[in-house]
């Protein structure tokens, strides 16, 4: 997809994550807006895949190690073709296929379980290692949330990935200020991350988490590095394009009730972003 094309996907993606949190009456409202970007220019532009097959083994990877925020995971899989969007209608059913954490048991497109923060890096780096002692060529992306990089697994898995120069692994951190509580600040500040993982032997990029064309330029950037692990910092907001949610920490994992799900699709439409 080019640029404008992008900018479109991800504007009804916005929409279809407020509808899906909406509906079920579950789900991280926040955290899930915050990627939609993100989400965007990876699967319909980035990510090396087949929705028809699944199961590929040359596929890149993806983990969504801030498992809470899968709304907006479903989306970009059922507007990827990975199944019927009318599915979006069942999240976070019983026994349904879309759980509120990513089940790779039940859903096509999902690489792996998620759910307990701080893990995923960790199986992205498994994950790697297996596709270079294979000759697979696929790298594995990793989205973390920035309260989540506070947790010790993930420093241990940066110190390896960086020594041992894990080339085709690329981590995200959707850095929105904001966890379950309280501004990251205001618990562990995670500032100096970038620092800290280039010492680590990490290449480091910064970018604007809600700009299409920066992502779309960083990321095949570093599609192309192959000597050493990638991290993108993406500048986000948390609550992403509706104004009464944007960095409010109660919309952490709090749903749309009626109303507010109404009230935000119409300020979507007055924006032309649906």
């Amino acid at each position: 997809m080019n640029i404008q094309d992008l900018e479109r996907k991800a504007s009804k993606i916005r929409r279809m994550v407020i509808e899906t949190i909406g509906n079920a009456g579950a789900g991280h409202t926040g955290g899930s807006l915050s990627w939609v970007e993100i989400g965007t220019v990876l699967f319909f532009r980035i990510l090396k895949i087949d929705p028809g097959n699944p199961g590929w083994e040359e596929r890149d990877r993806f983990i969504l190690s801030k498992g809470h925020a899968s709304p907006t995971l479903y989306c970009c899989l059922a507007e990827r073709g990975y199944f019927p969007v009318e599915k979006l209608k069942e999240f976070d059913r019983v026994n349904g296929m879309l759980q509120g954490h990513p089940d790779m048991r039940k859903t096509p497109g999902v690489d792996i379980s998620t759910g307990a923060l701080g893990q995923g890096l960790s199986v992205g780096i498994g994950m790697a290692l297996g596709g270079r002692m294979r000759g697979l060529d696929f790298r594995v992306w990793v989205l973390l949330g920035d309260g989540e990089v506070q947790e010790g697994q993930v420093w241990e898995a940066a110190s390896y990935a960086g020594f041992h120069k894990i080339g085709n692994l690329t981590a995200i951190i959707d850095y929105n200020r904001l966890q379950l509580c309280e501004f990251t600040d205001e618990i562990l500040p995670v500032e100096e991350v970038g620092k800290c993982w280039e010492i680590m032997g990490w290449e480091v990029f910064h970018v604007d988490g809600h700009s299409i064309p920066a992502l779309v330029e960083v990321m095949e950037r570093v599609r192309s590095i192959k000597n050493a692990p990638t991290l993108i910092i993406a500048h986000t907001v948390k609550g992403k394009g509706i104004s009464f949610m944007e960095n409010r920490v109660e919309w952490h994992s709090r749903p749309p009730n009626r109303e507010e799900m109404e009230k935000a699709l119409e300020e979507l439409r007055k924006k032309n972003v649906s």
